[in-house]
């Protein structure tokens, strides 16, 4: 069988193309999410060891609306121990929030606004997920509002061991860059669907970053907005 050389600027048509297209899925995903992506700014009080004095500090991170009433799903150590939550939305608007329920075994956390226009984001099936296939990470790491990032999901059912010492399962492994601040934000498909929320990173490492899956999230928060807390067996 003859086989012939298609002529480069074909090629290069082609492969412009599908850069187009691999671009126009994220603006569009960005554009649609970006609502119900939220910045998390926590106030704490924090004694001073040496004075005596207590002293206000803030902590940032950032969160992603699941209904229509105002429920925001964050990370647990992202508003741990704080006083005071304000939460940013992407035009600007501030509402303080009020916690709902925590569950450090998962570093999930439900926090709720109210009076504001909320415009939820979906959950994804996360045990349909494959390696390889497109992650899109929104947050703000280093407090840079509405940061995005892309890459793959790299592993799916990893590990991770919670503060209070249990493991976290069904856990996703990407190479979309995570930086502080980044915690307790989506992580989307292609369509625009959450996957997974912004947990951690191996700070010593280039692309080792977790997120805590969908269906274990939506477990979770449900779990949370009904009881205020996840109950187990000991």
């Amino acid at each position: 069988m003859k086989q012939f050389d298609l002529p480069s600027n074909l090629i290069a048509v082609t492969d412009n193309q599908l850069l187009d297209a691999y671009s126009k899925t994220v603006t569009g995903v960005v554009k649609t999410v970006a609502p119900a992506v939220v910045h998390i700014r926590v106030a704490k009080q924090v004694r001073d060891p040496g004075t005596g004095k207590t002293n206000d500090q803030s902590q940032f991170g950032s969160g992603f609306v699941i209904s229509t009433d105002g429920y925001i799903v964050t990370n647990n150590h992202v508003i741990e121990s704080g006083s005071r939550i304000i939460i940013t939305f992407s035009d600007g608007s501030e509402l303080t929030g009020a916690l709902v329920g925590t569950d450090p075994s998962t570093d999930i956390a439900v926090i709720k606004a109210y009076d504001g226009d909320f415009k939820p984001l979906q959950f994804a099936n996360s045990s349909s997920l494959e390696p390889g296939q497109i992650a899109i990470a929104i947050g703000n790491p280093l407090g840079l509002q509405h940061s995005v990032t892309t890459g793959v999901v790299s592993a799916i059912g990893r590990t991770l061991r919670a503060v209070n010492g249990r493991l976290i399962d069904d856990v996703i492994q990407t190479d979309a860059a995570l930086n502080p601040g980044n915690s307790g934000g989506p992580l989307l498909n292609s369509e625009g669907k959450v996957i997974g929320v912004n947990t951690a990173v191996i700070s010593a490492a280039q692309g080792l970053c977790f997120a805590v899956s969908s269906n274990l999230t939506a477990y979770i928060a449900g779990q949370l907005i009904l009881h205020g807390k996840v109950k187990r067996a000991q």
